[in-house]
């Protein structure tokens, strides 16, 4: 009788012990776990109700916005689209892209709404909690200036913080200034992190892997969340200038709250 209690015990603390270890190992890519939902459409990846969709495609100086509700049955491959595995959402902007009338840079990136997104998203640094979650991998980098953006708060006028990676450093950024925080110094294309911005009381909070990187003072009204791929370079710092030579992220979760 004693044996088989000890037998237990030990088997106990086998399972304890795996259990701390599933939750504190460090991430790994999605990419590598079975398919969970279906793979058709990046909406069935990803809650999409509250966002629209910019494409690096379309007429020159107007690039290809795709809304709800048609942004719930939309795919557009190898811009938008659920990756290979089904696992998450794969985001492609070329050098060669289409811009919007503000950038010299192409994107394909996501545009944080509201109303079942029928509304642009607008809200205030210092009224309420506003809340963006997200886990996204950086898979390309283009050529000669391997810059990408893969999410970002923006303002009434312009971008107000954003991740971005700059070959192997990732930052935060604030405003201007593109190196503000470095985050990492090693990151490597395919790691798998989580970003989260929390908003509230003129301040803005920055988490890496649930650790605070930064909090940054923005008092502004006019705000609002971004997620994808904004292409850093273009024809005429990166060569091929081609849709071969390109930034590209992978997002495996996405979440919004307002409170």
């Amino acid at each position: 009788m004693r044996l088989t209690r000890k037998r237990k015990l030990t088997m106990a603390a086998v399972a304890a012990l795996s259990t701390l270890t599933a939750l504190t190992a460090p991430i790994v890519a999605p990419d590598t776990a079975a398919a969970d939902a279906p793979c058709d459409y990046p909406a069935q990846q990803l809650n999409l109700t509250n966002w629209k969709e910019t494409l690096p495609t379309g007429p020159s100086g107007s690039p290809t916005e795709i809304k709800q509700p048609a942004l719930a049955t939309y795919s557009s491959a190898p811009w938008f689209n659920v990756n290979a595995r089904c696992t998450g959402v794969q985001f492609r902007s070329p050098v060669n892209g289409v811009t919007t009338p503000n950038s010299s840079y192409a994107r394909s990136e996501l545009r944080e709404m509201t109303d079942n997104g029928t509304e642009r998203a607008s809200w205030s640094a210092t009224s309420g909690t506003h809340t963006l979650t997200f886990r996204e991998a950086f898979n390309k980098l283009p050529n000669t200036k391997p810059h990408v953006v893969g999410a970002q708060i923006h303002g009434s006028d312009d971008d107000i913080t954003a991740f971005r990676l700059e070959g192997s450093n990732l930052y935060i950024t604030k405003g201007n200034d593109t190196h503000h925080k470095l985050v990492t110094s090693d990151y490597k294309l395919h790691t798998v992190f989580e970003g989260k911005y929390v908003v509230s009381n003129g301040k803005i909070k920055v988490y890496y892997n649930g650790v605070l990187q930064t909090t940054i003072s923005h008092t502004g009204s006019g705000n609002y969340f971004k997620v994808g791929a904004y292409t850093q370079a273009n024809c005429g710092n990166s060569s091929p200038c081609s849709s071969s030579n390109y930034g590209q992220v992978s997002v495996y979760a996405l979440k919004v709250t307002h409170s």
